[in-house]
């Protein structure tokens, strides 16, 4: 098995502060904060919380279906954010992990025609990923095990990224 960075809830609470003092001390406010679901759904919480923004959104995209298994191309699923929604926004996008950036790329773009800013924070990115984020907590080479899906699902067939 390669080897794992293993992230536990204590680290992360820590990690999503630090990555949120990145962002102020950068002088980024942004206007709402865009969670790529899953992953993004944690960091974009605590972001929220620490950088008093309330307005979230969420865009989900299927791209992993494994550890190291994805799929030829990132996919939104409905429902899509409502471009009307973004418009003339300063926004901040957030994820768990930019690692070959497909994901980010997707969301990027989709917020350029629409935002009149955005940038990228992640808890870890990879050098591989095409998309080199504003703001990252730490970067790795290593797949990472996150708190949230370090466990397999309870039921269901969907397996835990």
């Amino acid at each position: 098995m390669a080897a794992r960075e293993v992230m536990s809830w204590e680290l992360f609470g820590r990690a999503s502060r630090e990555l949120a003092e990145q962002v102020v001390g950068d002088g980024y406010a942004p206007d709402l904060i865009l969670a790529i679901a899953r992953g993004g759904l944690f960091p974009t919480g605590a972001l929220g919380y620490s950088l008093g923004v309330k307005n979230l959104h969420v865009i989900n995209v299927e791209f992993y279906t494994g550890v190291d298994e994805r799929l030829d191309m990132p996919v939104v699923l409905p429902p899509v954010p409502k471009p009307v929604d973004l418009a003339g926004a300063r926004v901040l996008i957030a994820d768990d992990v930019a690692d070959t950036g497909g994901t980010l790329e997707l969301v990027r773009d989709f917020c350029a025609e629409h935002v009149a800013e955005a940038r990228c924070a992640v808890l870890y990115e990879k050098s591989r990923s095409t998309v080199k984020c504003e703001y990252v907590w730490r970067r790795t080479e290593e797949w990472i095990t996150f708190p949230w899906s370090a466990l397999p699902p309870l039921a269901g067939s969907a397996p835990a990224d």
